[in-house]
């Protein structure tokens, strides 16, 4: 979920702060699926755990854009 996603997020980027949700507002845009057979199919598997590319990738904003 988007809410189990931004907890991730902050997790790996230290932020302890509070996490806020606008009830009044939708719960986001409508059903949205990625099918990955396709890309299943053709031998493709992922290899870094998501947590892993959130922070690889964390790390490399804060060496390049976050100066």
């Amino acid at each position: 979920s988007i809410r189990e996603l931004a907890e991730l997020i902050c997790d790996v980027v230290g932020f302890d702060g509070e996490l806020a949700w606008d009830a009044t507002k939708p719960d986001g845009t409508p059903r949205k699926l990625l099918d990955v057979s396709k890309l299943n199919n053709l031998g493709w598997r992922p290899t870094i755990p998501l947590r892993d590319g959130i922070a690889r990738t964390y790390d490399w904003f804060l060496k390049n854009v976050a100066r």
